[in-house]
């Protein structure tokens, strides 16, 4: 069923129109390549996932901090490896890694479609825990930045999704309301889960196909937003 009073759309980034997972593989792939050589970047990218998805929940939650969230992540995964490497090499990986990072662009499949056909019917913004300036980069470089008209990121509202306090903060800067607004995005807590409680409508962006609960909105390829908006 198409909503009909929807005039904002926000979206979550990574994982939803960003395709993070084939980015960061590319990334590593290349900073292992020039100074790692021995390490098989898919046995790596095997241990860092599930690393790394719950280094987030830990830092979404405040219970880790930045610096923290990009030491861990690759410490615990070369260790998960058995790899010998000390600090100093993991600090020049975590560094290099942001660098590299947005210079891979690959899109989730239908992204410029989905975009083009909302864009002409609603105002399209952007919420994203992501840091600030990488998810600049990863926007302006993929050649999407142009379809938002707000960009909210943690670090502007001072706290991460599923904080209310930061759907507020986008609402405000979007000068949107929110029985009007829906958030679109890959996590159930943070963007689906996270958005109803703030008050928006939400829809799920199910690529795994995971089961989810029936009054749950979802879609598993970005195409299908149209049967929605």
């Amino acid at each position: 069923m198409k909503h009909t009073i929807i005039k904002d759309v926000f979206f979550d980034l990574d994982h939803t129109l960003w395709d993070f997972d084939k980015n960061s593989e590319l990334t590593f792939e290349t900073i292992f390549n020039r100074n790692h050589p021995t390490i098989e970047t898919k046995e790596f990218i095997e241990k860092y996932v599930p690393i790394n998805q719950a280094c987030w929940k830990l830092y979404q939650y405040d219970k880790i901090s930045h610096d923290e969230l990009r030491y861990n992540r690759l410490k615990h995964s070369f260790d998960a490896l058995n790899y010998a490497i000390s600090d100093e090499e993991i600090e020049s990986i975590a560094q290099e890694y942001i660098q590299l990072l947005p210079e891979n662009n690959h899109l989730f499949d239908g992204t410029f479609e989905v975009l083009d056909y909302l864009n002409q019917k609603y105002k399209l913004h952007i919420i994203t825990n992501g840091f600030a300036e990488v998810q600049f980069k990863k926007l302006n470089n993929s050649n999407i930045g142009s379809y938002f008209q707000t960009i909210t990121n943690s670090e502007m509202a001072g706290v991460k999704k599923p904080n209310p306090i930061i759907f507020e903060y986008a609402l405000d800067l979007a000068k949107a309301k929110k029985e009007s607004s829906i958030m679109i995005g890959d996590c159930i807590e943070a963007d689906v889960q996270g958005a109803l409680d703030a008050g928006l409508d939400a829809i799920f962006f199910n690529e795994s196909n995971v089961p989810v609960e029936q009054n749950i909105k979802q879609v598993n390829h970005l195409l299908e937003l149209k049967k929605y908006l």
